[in-house]
């Protein structure tokens, strides 16, 4: 498949507008993906996006930002592939990188405090629409339900996203088949991108995951940065739109400046590329398979159990006032009643926090 310039262009103007408002992290940009090119554009079907949501979980990487890709590639071919990663990407490492050269210059970050203050609670209501949305797609029978219950369970004792979303697949799988059958590091340019190469091939899970991963290496072992200085990149993946794993790109800053931070940047997004290009033209095909069909059924039911769980937690920290309660409201009323656009949503929101505070 090839793009045409038009698609191209309108993929590149999407993926920009969600890179610089989808604040939140992947449960976020995931719903706002979802609202963008499945209910208001029509790109995909709310079954087509859920198996490609269900295979970006079989890859490491960063989901979100594989999601991007995925529906640039489904869109565009090749070339909607790169446009629609790049665009979801780039704002938020330019972003990062002018808050990493403040922080740098002057030892603190930028108080987004009161603009997130306001944000948050419109993006509980933003992910909890895409659940119920996702949800109608993917919860299709009894046993699907009871096993999107089982998986949010599971995971809220400990176990792992992937170890929930692989056996829930096998769980559906099995199901459906009783039934069929019944009836060193050091701090130059190149080595930061081979470093951050190697995490973004073999990570799996969330910006969170990689945080850890980060501690572990640079922190712990090779003392390059210190406690503070990762908390302060956390927090920069967080008060920032996109993509969290624009954490890299701020500790690249760090270790060599733009030169490090362009190199943990390309290295830790580029396996996302490769890896969504070598398996998008698996997802379709599974679907027409009655063994790939069942194990995507669980997989998928499990996935928004997964994003439902996520949601219930940052709620508790999002809504913690009436003030917040009110814009929750309101937010979820303008979703439902109005259909009204997540980013300005979130737009509106930060002012009133500006505002408000």
């Amino acid at each position: 498949m090839t793009g045409s310039k038009g698609s191209l262009q309108e993929l590149a103007r999407v993926f920009l507008r969600l890179g610089v408002s989808s604040f939140g992290g992947p449960a976020v940009h995931i719903a706002n993906m979802h609202d963008e090119c499945v209910k208001r554009r029509r790109w995909l079907s709310s079954e087509e996006f859920l198996d490609l949501l269900g295979a970006t979980n079989f890859i490491p990487g960063p989901n979100s930002t594989e999601m991007a890709i995925h529906i640039g590639f489904t869109r565009a071919g090749v070339a909607g592939l790169i446009v629609a990663g790049v665009c979801f990407i780039m704002p938020a490492a330019l972003i990062v990188v002018a808050v990493a050269i403040l922080y740098v210059r002057y030892g603190t970050l930028p108080q987004f405090e009161s603009m997130l203050y306001a944000v948050k609670p419109v993006v509980i209501a933003v992910i909890l629409r895409a659940v119920f949305d996702l949800g109608r797609t993917a919860v299709k029978n009894v046993f699907l339900a009871i096993l999107a219950a089982v998986a949010a369970v599971w995971n809220l004792m400990g176990a792992g996203e992937l170890t929930v979303l692989f056996g829930s697949g096998v769980l559906a799988l099995v199901w459906s088949e009783s039934r069929r059958l019944s009836g060193s590091l050091s701090i130059v340019p190149p080595q930061i991108f081979f470093y951050f190469l190697k995490i973004g091939s073999v990570l799996f899970g969330s910006g969170y995951v990689l945080v850890a991963l980060l501690r572990a290496d640079l922190v712990d072992r090779l003392g390059l940065l210190d406690q503070r200085q990762l908390l302060d990149a956390i927090a920069v993946g967080q008060l920032t739109p996109g993509p969290l794993f624009t954490t890299a790109t701020f500790v690249g800053y760090l270790l060599d400046g733009g030169c490090g931070a362009f190199a943990a940047t390309i290295g830790v997004f580029l396996p996302a590329f490769v890896l969504v290009g070598l398996t998008h033209p698996f997802v379709r095909r599974m679907r027409h398979n009655a063994t790939a069909k069942a194990l995507l059924d669980g997989i998928n039911a499990a996935a928004v159990a997964l994003m439902l769980v996520v949601t219930s937690s940052l709620a508790r920290a999002a809504i913690v006032d009436a003030f917040t309660i009110a814009i929750a409201i309101l937010a979820g009323a303008l979703l439902w009643k109005f259909r009204s656009s997540s980013a300005w949503l979130v737009l509106g929101a930060a002012l009133i926090g500006l505002a408000y505070q």
